[in-house]
């Protein structure tokens, strides 16, 4: 693949006027118009260029002065289309009409826009972001998955077509294919970036996040589109590392102690996978504690599929009823498995999910763990566009909100792999300061 320019130099060079912003904008449409007949990273516009330029005429109008220009001025963004935004359609990735699906766009986008971001276009997703693949393919190999259902934001993003993309996890919705992709997925605690404006897949487990090429454009967009991020230093563990990305010496010789969670989680990793993780935990000269955190994880996996099959149902009620002819086949037995849960099953999925994430919480700070790390994904992206790949390796900490970032890590026949990187309830801040220590090891 060609050089990608990460997001904080493109987003500075920008702001300086290079290029001019009507020549960004021709270069972003040429290139996606060179590249994504193949990858399909994007939902096929009309009028793509029209509504850049003008948006960037507009834009440059409001900013004359590059010393008044916001942080993302002019910085093209790939939006998962499970999202809504002013002037686009919604389809998530289905064939229902998009008048019935649309919505008004929520703050996150909005967030983007004040910041002074481009919208490049929508990305492709599974279908309502469940299970059936959309037909992005995997740049590293187009004959593998992207993994999803955030495919297409993560795809876009490996390729450079953009140098920031917005995704929704559930599960392992962006965790995962960053890790196919060989990107950074931030997946932020649950509820730090309002839903408002996001076509449901579960609510009470459903999370916004972003992609970028690197920790440090991860950081920017996080501090911009979460609520009430904290810019000052972190502590962790008593040691202050800078939270800005970028600055991993600022962290102290120790660095932050790591957890591995034992027991029959890491069974569900492929050998070859496994042994690249372990000799990656152990290069990086970090305290790991090993730690049965997540008890009977089969336990945990079925009230995780309770939660999200009885939502999912619920959410689809009216439209089902009304288009369920046109639902692909996995939507549909996700939804019919829904309608067959029962509500107090339900309820009891979500108080044992509480008692969980106390469990979680009170091991981690027994054990003085700073972060969880484990392979984002089960392997490197599979062969195949039929299925996104497991989602398994995220399955415990999404159930428990807990915020997360995979990183690129190794690879294995020559496809990359990820190392996911789990921190505390609300400590996002936290994670990434830590993660920063981590990204510096792995790349030195």
């Amino acid at each position: 693949m060609e050089p990608i320019t990460p997001l904080v130099p493109a987003a500075a060079r920008l702001r300086a006027g290079e290029p001019p912003l009507a020549e960004h904008v021709e270069r972003l449409c040429t290139r996606i118009d060179r590249i994504d007949p193949a990858l399909r990273a994007f939902v096929p516009e009309l009028g793509r260029h029209d509504r850049l330029a003008a948006a960037a005429k507009e834009l440059e109008a409001r900013y004359p002065d590059p010393a008044g220009r916001p942080p993302l001025y002019g910085v093209a963004v790939g939006v998962k289309d499970v999202v809504h935004v002013d002037g686009l359609p919604t389809h998530a990735g289905s064939a229902l009409p998009p008048g019935v699906l649309a919505g008004p766009q929520g703050p996150l986008v909005g967030r983007l826009r004040a910041a002074g971001a481009l919208i490049a276009g929508k990305t492709v997703t599974a279908e309502f972001a469940v299970l059936a693949p959309g037909p992005t393919r995997n740049p590293h190999d187009p004959g593998r998955t992207p993994g999803g259902s955030s495919s297409g934001s993560a795809a876009a993003v490996a390729a450079g077509l953009v140098p920031l993309a917005i995704g929704t996890q559930t599960v392992g919705s962006m965790i995962r294919p960053a890790a196919y992709c060989g990107v950074v997925g931030f997946r932020p605690t649950y509820g730090r970036i309002p839903l408002d404006g996001v076509i449901p897949h579960a609510p009470t487990l459903d999370a916004l996040g972003c992609y970028a090429v690197d920790l440090e454009g991860v950081r920017l967009a996080a501090a911009l589109i979460c609520d009430t991020w904290a810019d000052e230093d972190t502590r962790v563990d008593g040691d202050t590392r800078a939270a800005a990305v970028g600055r991993p010496d600022a962290a102290s010789e120790r660095g932050p102690v790591l957890g591995v969670p034992v027991g029959g989680y890491l069974d569900e990793v492929h050998p070859e996978a496994l042994a690249v993780f372990e000799r990656t935990v152990q290069g990086l000269g970090l305290t790991v504690r090993r730690v049965d955190v997540l008890g009977d994880f089969d336990t945990v996996k079925h009230h995780l599929r309770t939660i999200i099959r009885y939502e999912l149902a619920q959410v689809h009620h009216d439209l089902f009823t009304r288009f369920g002819s046109l639902y692909r086949p996995e939507t549909v037995a996700a939804i019919r498995h829904g309608r067959e849960v029962d509500r107090a099953d339900h309820r009891a999925a979500l108080a044992a999910r509480a008692d969980f994430r106390r469990r979680v919480a009170e091991v981690t700070a027994e054990q003085g763990v700073d972060v969880w790390v484990t392979p984002a994904a089960t392997g490197p992206a599979p062969v195949g566009l039929d299925s996104t790949g497991s989602a398994v390796m995220s399955l415990p900490w999404s159930y428990a909100g807990l915020p997360a970032v995979s990183l690129p890590a190794g690879a294995l026949d020559g496809l990359p792999l990820g190392l996911q990187c789990v921190g505390a309830e609300g400590g996002d801040e936290r994670l990434l300061a830590a993660a920063a220590v981590i990204g510096a090891r792995l790349a030195a």
